[in-house]
Formats: C-alpha cells, structure tokens, sequence
C-alpha cells in the first residue's frame, strides 16, 4: 500500500514511516520540508495521489489558541485533498484526555475541533489517542519549575515511548477503520512528580521536585485521573526505566 504520512520528518512521523517501510509498503514522509504543506495547501493533491491511507501527526507550531486556526485550516484541505484522491482512510494522532482539556486550552480545545472535523468528513478514519511521550518529560519538568523548584499536580500519567507511539499509530494505518478513538499508552500509571523526580535524578538534574495540588499542567487543572487512557487502551512495554538507560546509553 501507499502511506502518506503528513509530518513524517518528525519524530512519531520517521519511526511510523521506519515501521511501515519495513513492513513492506510505499510509505511516504510529507511535511513542509519535503514540499507539502497542509496548512497552505502547497503539494498536497501531488502527495495524496494514489494514497490508500493517509496518516497525520503533524502538529500545531504553537501550543496557545492560534492552534485552532492551523488544524482547522491544515485539516480541511486534507481531508478534501484526500476525497478527491479516493484515499481508503485517514488516521490522525491526539491526545489522551483532549475532550477534559479543552474546557481550559485553546490548544486542546484545537485538538477536539480537529477530531470532529474528521468525524464529519467524507473519509472511513481512526482516531489514536495517546498519552504523553518519555521523550517530553524534561520539556514538562522546564515548563514547571518556579525559583529552581519543579512544582507538578499529584496527578497520574501513564506515558510511552515515542517508538510505541508510532507503532500503535502504524498498527491503525494498517488495520480497518474504528470510525472512532483508540487509545494506547505506556505501561504502567504514575504520579506526575515521581516520574519527574526519577528523570532528574537520572540526569544528574538537582531541582528539587514538589507535589503541589495547586500547580497545574501545561496551564491547566488536572483531574487526578485526566490523563490516564481507559480501560480498553492497547499498552506498551517499553519501561520508563528502561527507557532511561537505554537513551543514556546513546548519548
């Protein structure tokens, strides 16, 4: 098969198109890089000619509520390039816990328009939602961290690889449409300031990590629960620990 996958140069996109390539179909990395652009439509119809799925995991270059006009904009030209093409399905990455937290983000709330434009399209689709990347975890602990202190919510997450990310997202392009939302995530559930304070220790990192119920999450109020996947999730089994010594090998 033919496999476009829309922000394939980054870094879910080139192990999604490592993953299929190896398993023996035509995938294709397309990003602004490569010449096509969802956002302004540029290489678009050329991209998607001849493609039986296409894969999105592109992403907002901003994380505020300018966000609602790129997935709005990027969005509707794929799927209409898409439906003139006659490609088969359409699969897109989100976030476990978008619905929550688009009550207080302008990126989120992004996110959840982007997953219904493709609920009312004219494409068969999956949607994958995913928890947070391993590989994102000293980005959480920088945005979190007032007067040299990591403040975090006592919150649980249960994050995963970014390989595991892109191979349950090559698993959706490969298999029939849901027609709605699968989730995946990593292994095992943990308090947001425990993973942190395990990630720092390992990187030699002295900030000191606080459980503060009132600090929030990427500016926003967490459930104790909001981030965590059900109970039907596909999990992973890479462990953050493993994760960690692995990485710290190859740098």
């Amino acid at each position: 098969m033919k496999i476009v996958v829309i922000g394939g140069t980054g870094l879910i996109g080139t192990n999604v198109v490592r993953l299929l390539t190896e398993r023996g179909h035509d995938a294709v990395a397309a990003a602004p890089s490569t010449g096509v652009d969802t956002y302004t439509g540029q290489g678009l119809t050329q991209a998607v000619s001849g493609a039986d799925v296409v894969v999105d995991v592109s992403n907002s270059p901003t994380l505020d509520d300018a966000a609602a006009d790129f997935f709005r904009t990027a969005t509707t030209n794929l799927l209409r390039a898409e439906a003139d093409a006659g490609v088969g399905l359409h699969v897109a990455l989100s976030v476990v816990g978008t619905a929550e937290l688009a009550t207080q983000s302008g990126y989120f709330a992004a996110k959840l328009a982007q997953e219904q434009l493709i609920a009312d399209g004219p494409l068969p689709y999956t949607i994958v939602h995913a928890t947070q990347f391993f590989e994102f975890v000293d980005t959480l602990a920088d945005s979190a961290t007032v007067d040299g202190a990591v403040r975090m919510p006592p919150a649980y997450f249960q994050p995963m690889a970014a390989v595991d990310v892109a191979e349950g997202v090559a698993r959706a392009a490969l298999e029939a449409p849901a027609g709605g939302i699968v989730e995946i995530g990593g292994p095992n559930a943990v308090l947001l300031p425990d993973l942190i304070r395990t990630a720092l220790t390992a990187r030699g990192d002295t900030r000191p990590v606080i459980a503060d119920p009132d600090a929030q999450y990427w500016g926003v109020d967490l459930g104790e629960r909001t981030l965590l996947p059900g109970p039907r999730a596909m999990l992973s089994i890479t462990r953050f620990e493993d994760w960690l010594l692995r990485t710290a090998a190859t740098r």
